[in-house]
């Protein structure tokens, strides 16, 4: 029984998304399919790849994961299935690859599946269904597309170094609130290196303790720590840390070490 999972930006209003899975059903009716998200704002590949990036290691080898963001019809847009770590991603060429890979991928093909004309808005439920099925049924990747050597790039905002100082950004704001920015962990050792810290953000608040877990300070109290996704977050303890903070996707965050 294969397993495909779904990340896009279908949202749960319309009949988007159960048009995608009702066509990956009826292609593969056993198949096992995963709500990654359909949550990912409009056209945003940058939150769609920190969310799949953070998820897809935790499903077995051979996992089919369907990007559908900023996936519509484009003459110039090639769409691709991508090998990377024994794991599968079928997706609009739109560098959205680039931000979720951390190396280049194991084998890369363009989809050669012939696009029904019916769905030629809305690839998702014709060409991307049949390839993440044909994949997720144990299927080669030579059988429907062909090899490509290059993917299209996109650059991923990187922290600035600056004596002791790292400058950051807000990357990502999670469903709690809790506002996580593009400070890895190994980042932040590397430069800490075990001295004592200031975390300087928005209406002049700052952090100088280094949390372990959210429940480490009393309900109410800002807090930081390095989360699920091993980058610097930061929450309020059962609070609203974006809105009572002030933080939005963007914001500039500042860490001096003394």
């Amino acid at each position: 029984m294969g397993i495909i999972t779904l990340t896009t930006d279908l949202g749960h209003k319309d009949f988007y998304q159960a048009a995608l899975k009702g066509s990956i059903i009826s292609l593969y009716p056993t198949v096992r399919l995963v709500d990654v998200s359909h949550d990912i704002a409009p056209f945003n590949i940058q939150q769609a790849a920190f969310v799949l990036k953070n998820a897809y290691r935790y499903f077995p080898k051979d996992t089919v994961h369907l990007i559908g963001i900023d996936s519509v019809f484009n003459k110039d847009m090639r769409y691709l299935a991508v090998k990377y770590k024994g794991h599968y991603f079928v997706g609009a060429d739109n560098g959205i690859f680039s931000l979720l890979l951390d190396d280049d991928p194991e084998k890369a093909v363009e989809l050669n599946i012939m696009q029904d004309l019916k769905f030629l808005h809305f690839p998702l439920t014709d060409i991307f269904a049949k390839a993440a099925t044909h994949l997720a049924k144990g299927g080669t990747m030579e059988d429907i597309g062909d090899p490509v050597d290059s993917l299209v790039k996109r650059v991923i905002i990187q922290p600035i170094i600056d004596g002791d100082t790292i400058r950051g950004s807000v990357i990502y704001v999670d469903s709690f609130q809790n506002v996580i920015t593009n400070i890895s962990k190994e980042l932040f050792n590397q430069i800490q290196q075990n001295r004592n810290f200031e975390l300087f953000f928005r209406r002049n608040e700052s952090i100088k303790h280094l949390s372990w877990h959210y429940n480490e300070v009393p309900e109410g109290e800002k807090l930081c720590l390095f989360g699920i996704s091993n980058h610097l977050e930061i929450a309020i303890n059962k609070g609203n840390a974006s809105g009572l903070l002030g933080l939005q996707m963007g914001d500039i965050i500042r860490i001096e070490f003394k």
